[in-house]
């Protein structure tokens, strides 16, 4: 009998700190390696923006670090539950904000290339209803020779940058 008390004190503790981290807040990307990478690649701060308007494409922006001796290429990007997905750039051409497609993007040995409104990112066309702010849906970047990096990337409402939450950006 005393062991179904304690199992019951377990089981009610168990949900109050559950019930504790539920909230409308997304919390902030940690800064700690996240995925399933190959050896040498990191990835941190993975984060989706939503779209403002049903239909447009959301932005996966994350920062990638390659520790090998030798230069990646990421050849191509893929996130779980859009129709499709390609590397783009935001820069300017003739005085005017443009954005293009990135064919490959290279990571040369020892450089950190960070993914970030306004820059770099991952384009995802069609996302459908199904992601939420403070969903999860994961990223898998594709490299030139077949290696691959899955990440997991928290969802956020158009507009808001969880790295100024974080005191980041």
């Amino acid at each position: 009998m005393k062991s179904m008390r304690v199992f019951g004190a377990m089981a009610a503790a168990g949900m109050a700190i559950g019930l504790t981290s539920c909230g409308d807040e997304v919390e902030a990307p940690a800064e700690e390696a996240i995925g399933d990478c190959a050896p040498g690649i990191t990835v941190t701060g993975g984060w989706l923006a939503l779209p403002a308007v049903s239909g447009n494409p959301a932005a996966v922006y994350f920062t990638i670090a390659n520790e090998n001796a030798d230069q990646v290429t990421i050849r191509s990007a893929d996130v779980l539950g859009a129709e499709s997905a390609m590397l783009h750039e935001t820069s300017e051409w003739s005085g005017e904000m443009d954005m293009q497609e990135l064919f490959t993007q290279p990571v040369l040995a020892g450089e950190t290339i960070t993914f970030e409104p306004g820059g770099k990112h991952v384009m995802a066309f069609g996302m459908g209803e199904g992601t939420e702010p403070g969903g999860e849906t994961e990223t898998t970047l594709t490299f030139v020779g077949g290696d691959k990096c899955s990440f997991p990337v928290t969802a956020y409402p158009a507009g808001e940058d969880p790295r100024e939450a974080a005191g980041e950006g």
